[in-house]
């Protein structure tokens, strides 16, 4: 991929047990790459558990490609359903934006548990997808690309905890289980064509870059 830039021997990440070189990445070359695969619409999954950093990688995404719609997991899930929610995405938004036409569906208010406002989402070249469950079997073969965000347990946990606050550390544990599920169950991770270093803070221009630990097998 054109997009990877190696950036020397001297910065490793360790990953699952093994030392990589690591590698950066740059936004604006990931959308031209991106533009420049079968269209009209190309749907992008970026995928993680919460607190990777997903929302961070899908805003400077959705920027270098000059405003693209972002449609969020979030959305559609909800404190009921943290995570088996993917059949009303696959019908409001997955198959009407691959066949060229809005999608629309009703975003969950977190805040006061009910169903939230209405959300169109018109097919452009370049659309979004974010969140927990973005990358899952039921459409992963349709997406133009399909990214995982990684990041350490804990360090998730401290930025849930940082963002939501501690009174809602039983409910951040309790939707870290259901992520499990999600992952033991899919292994979403492996079957994506780049994982990316949701924790890196350091060496590099996080506004437009982002770091590589697995490319895809051929750039590997």
């Amino acid at each position: 991929m054109s997009f990877i830039q190696p950036v020397g021997c001297d910065r490793k990440a360790l990953v699952r047990n093994n030392l990589w070189m690591v590698r950066v990445g740059r936004y604006d070359e990931l959308t031209r790459e991106l533009l420049a695969r079968d269209g009209p619409v190309r749907l992008v999954g970026i995928d993680g558990c919460a607190g990777a950093g997903k929302t961070t990688f899908a805003a400077n995404l959705a920027r270098a490609a000059g405003g693209a719609p972002v449609v969020h997991t979030d959305d559609f899930a909800s404190h009921d359903v943290p995570i088996e929610w993917w059949p009303r995405m696959l019908a409001d938004v997955i198959d009407p934006l691959l066949a060229g036409r809005r999608a629309t569906y009703t975003a969950y208010d977190w805040i006061h548990r009910v169903a939230g406002p209405t959300t169109t989402i018109d097919p452009e070249p370049l659309v979004i997808i974010e969140g927990v469950g973005a990358c899952r079997r039921a459409w992963r073969h349709r997406l133009a690309a399909s990214i995982w965000i990684d990041a350490p347990r804990d360090e998730r946990l401290r930025r849930g905890l940082a963002r939501d606050g501690v009174e809602l550390a039983d409910f951040w544990r309790g939707w870290m289980a259901a992520e499990d599920e999600y992952v033991e169950a899919e292994k979403p991770a492996d079957q994506v064509e780049l994982v990316v270093d949701g924790a890196a803070d350091t060496g590099y221009d996080a506004g437009n870059e982002f770091v590589i630990l697995r490319p895809t097998t051929e750039d590997a």
